[in-house]
């Protein structure tokens, strides 16, 4: 798919690991994973395998926001567009050196409220799907970042509200909406549990939650997955298409 996925090795078990994901708009079928290898003498070590993407099922819901969110001013229209530009310059400049280590952590302590992929209709009109998680927290809630990374963005926007952007490294990306209040300045590393921020209700919110997403190299994925595996601490990182 035109992806690099980045490999390190586990020194405990001597097995690579790297992280890879797809998008909600890949058809699903049997895609191939070509990987090669070097042996210490040199030798090149080439091999596939097969990766099956099965199609998922998504509940659709009706949302009701404040009209601004669906029927947005010519000024509002103005910040939306600059919005829009400082997140495709900030979602480009990601590095290459992995900052996450070992397992992600849920960001905060709660019942998830709305799942990945859920497709929703704002107002009866505008339409779009979940691309990530939703956590019921009442205002003022604890956020903590999931994984070692460096904050590329805090500030609000108009959709997101308050929002922090934290770069794991590898392109991988964790967004943080809807905050009441932001604890980390841009630029800042933070590690796995830190407080960066308390949950809210900005921007397009009916209400306070917090809402995690997740971007892979340009596609969001499900965090609940990346939450839930079991990842070892590694060692230095190599890359492969």
């Amino acid at each position: 798919m035109n992806h690099e996925v980045f490999f390190a090795l586990d020194p405990g078990t001597k097995t690579w690991v790297g992280i890879a994901g797809v998008s909600l708009e890949i058809r699903p079928g049997r895609y191939l994973l070509a990987l090669s290898g070097k042996t210490d003498k040199g030798r090149e070590v080439p091999f596939t395998r097969e990766v099956v993407v099965g199609k998922g099922k998504y509940r659709k819901i009706t949302v009701n926001v404040p009209k601004q969110f669906t029927e947005p001013s010519a000024e509002q229209l103005v910040q939306i567009k600059e919005d829009q530009a400082l997140k495709k310059d900030v979602f480009a400049r990601v590095d290459a050196t992995r900052e996450w280590q070992g397992s992600f952590t849920a960001p905060v302590s709660a019942v998830v409220s709305d799942v990945f992929g859920t497709a929703r209709v704002f107002n009866g009109k505008t339409q779009s799907m979940h691309q990530g998680v939703d956590y019921a927290v009442p205002s003022g809630t604890v956020v903590k970042a999931i994984n070692g990374g460096t904050v590329l963005l805090a500030r609000p926007l108009f959709f997101e509200g308050n929002c922090v952007v934290l770069d794991h490294g590898q392109g991988l990306l964790s967004l943080y909406l809807h905050l009441s209040k932001l604890e980390v300045k841009e630029g800042e590393h933070v590690s796995r549990g830190q407080e960066i921020a308390l949950s809210g209700g900005t921007g397009r919110a009916t209400g306070p939650h917090l809402h995690i997403a997740v971007r892979w190299q340009g596609i969001y994925v499900n965090p609940a997955t990346l939450i839930q595996l079991k990842l070892p601490s590694l060692g230095e990182s190599e890359s492969g298409e």
